[in-house]
C-alpha cells in the first residue's frame, strides 16, 4: 500500500511500506521495529531509554540489510540526483552531530560523578569540602544543560524539516523513501528523549536559591517521592544534591553523604548503559551512510 504524501505530516503516523510486489521479510521486520520504538514514545527514565537506543539500533540493522535488496539499490542509483537524496545524506550527517554531542554531555556528566564520589570518600565528615565539592558538580552539569538546550532547538528545527514535498514518484518508491524518512524521524525523537533525560525535567531551571530547592523538596514529600519514579537518574541526583547543599542550616551526616553515594552510583550506571546505546546506534547511523553512498557512487 502506497503512502499518501499528506501523512507526512504525522511523525509517528502507522503506515504499510510495500516495496516490490511480494514484499521481502525485511519489510514486516521494519515494521515491528517502528511500531515498537512508537509505542515507548512516553517512557522517560534512563532504563527506558536505553531500550530505545537498543530497539533503534536494531532498526537501523534492519534498514542496512534492506539497502542490500537489489531493488533498493536500483531505486536509489535511479534518484542520486534527486532533492531527497541529498536531504537524506545531510541527516545522517546531522544525526550523528547530534550522537556526538550526547556522547560529549554524558562523558562529562561521568566524570563529574566520579570526581564528586572520589571528593566525598576523601572529605567525608567535612561540611565545607562536600558542599565546594557539590557546587563544583553542579556547575558543571550547568555547562552541559546549556549545550544540550541549545542543541535540543536545532533538533525540533530538524523534526520540522523531517519530511517530503510531495514527490511524483511510482507506489514502491515512494513507500521506500517514506520509510527512509521514518527511520530519520523516530532517531530523531529518540535522540531528543535522551538530551531531555541528561538535562532533568526540573534540574533544567534557574538556580535562584537552593534553599528554596529545598523546601520545596520537603513539602509535600509523599508527592515528591512518587514524582520521583518518573524522573530520570540524572534528575534524581541533581535535586539530591541541591536539597543537600540547601539544608545550610543542618549539618551534613552520615546518611546524607551515603544518600548521595547512592544516587550518583545509579547515574553511573545509567549512563555507562546509555553510552554503550549511543555507541552502538553511531556505528550503525555510519554504516548505513557508507552503503547509502555506495549505491550512489556506482
Amino acid at each position: 500500500m502506497a503512502v499518501s504524501p499528506a501523512n507526512s505530516k504525522a511523525y509517528y503516523h502507522a503506515r504499510s511500506i510495500s516495496l516490490p510486489s511480494r514484499p521481502h521479510p525485511l519489510i514486516p521486520e521494519f515494521e515491528e521495529h517502528s511500531c515498537r520504538l512508537r509505542a515507548s514514545e512516553a517512557a522517560s527514565s534512563s532504563s527506558s531509554i536505553s531500550l530505545k537506543l537498543s530497539g533503534l539500533t536494531d532498526l537501523h540493522d534492519c534498514v542496512d540489510n534492506l539497502l542490500l535488496l537489489p531493488f533498493t539499490q536500483q531505486t536509489v542509483a535511479q534518484c542520486h540526483h534527486e532533492q531527497w537524496v541529498d536531504e537524506l545524506l545531510d541527516g545522517s550527517l546531522r544525526l550523528l552531530d547530534i550522537c556526538c554531542m550526547a556522547k560529549d554531555a554524558l562523558l562529562q556528566t561521568r566524570e563529574g560523578a566520579q570526581e564528586l564520589q572520589s571528593s566525598m570518600r576523601r572529605k567525608r565528615g567535612s561540611e565545607n569540602g562536600i558542599s565546594s565539592e557539590i557546587e563544583k558538580y553542579l556547575t558543571s552539569r550547568k555547562k552541559v544543560k546549556k549545550a544540550i538546550h541549545k542543541a535540543l532547538r536545532s533538533l525540533k528545527g530538524m523534526k520540522n524539516e523531517c519530511r517530503f514535498a510531495a514527490l511524483n514518484k511510482d507506489p514502491e518508491t515512494l513507500s521506500m523513501v517514506t520509510m527512509l524518512r521514518e527511520v530519520e524521524m523516530i532517531t530523531l525523537t529518540v535522540l531528543e528523549a535522551l538530551l531531555s533525560s541528561i538535562t532533568g525535567a526540573t534540574a533544567g531551571s534557574k538556580r535562584r536559591g537552593w534553599s528554596l530547592v529545598s523546601k520545596l523538596m520537603q513539602h509535600n514529600r509523599v508527592a515528591c517521592d512518587e514524582a520521583e519514579a518518573n524522573q530520570s537518574e540524572f534528575e534524581n541526583v541533581d535535586n539530591t544534591l541541591c536539597t543537600l547543599l540547601g539544608n545550610k542550616n543542618k549539618s551534613v551526616n552520615v546518611v546524607h553523604v551515603d544518600n548521595v553515594h547512592n544516587e550518583v552510583s545509579k547515574l553511573e550506571s545509567s549512563i555507562q548503559d546509555l553510552e554503550e546505546g549511543i555507541e552502538f546506534l553511531s556505528r550503525r547511523l555510519i554504516k548505513t551512510r557508507v552503503s547509502l553512498l555506495n549505491i550512489l557512487s556506482h
